[in-house]
């Protein structure tokens, strides 16, 4: 029997972003999981696709709040409207996030 050694890796924290795909790759992508996993490159993959999920996220919801004019000032004057407005932003940016990234 061969003695498989997994290469020690330095730990990076991992988001919720992160978590997501590590499922995908679980069950979807074996293979990939399997090499970054055994190359001991598996926790700082993961730690660079929940930063890149997370930055374009935060992008997709600043563009988006300009252009459907979600602003402090309707906040202020319609906090109901603000806040159904901003979640429907915030769930289209995580489409568009889990589309461009997660399950890519």
């Amino acid at each position: 029997m061969p003695c498989l050694n997994v290469p020690a890796e330095e730990e990076q924290p991992i988001g919720t972003w992160g978590q997501w795909h590590l499922d995908y790759l679980k069950q979807y992508r074996r293979v990939t999981y399997t090499n970054l996993l055994t190359s001991g490159k598996l926790n700082a993959y993961l730690a660079d696709i929940d930063r890149q999920a997370q930055e374009r996220f935060e992008q997709l919801i600043e563009g988006m709040k300009q252009a459907q004019g979600i602003t402090e000032r309707l906040k202020e004057e319609n906090a109901l409207e603000w806040v159904q407005r901003l979640n429907n932003v915030r769930a289209c940016a995580r489409e568009i996030v889990e589309k461009e990234i997660i399950y890519a």
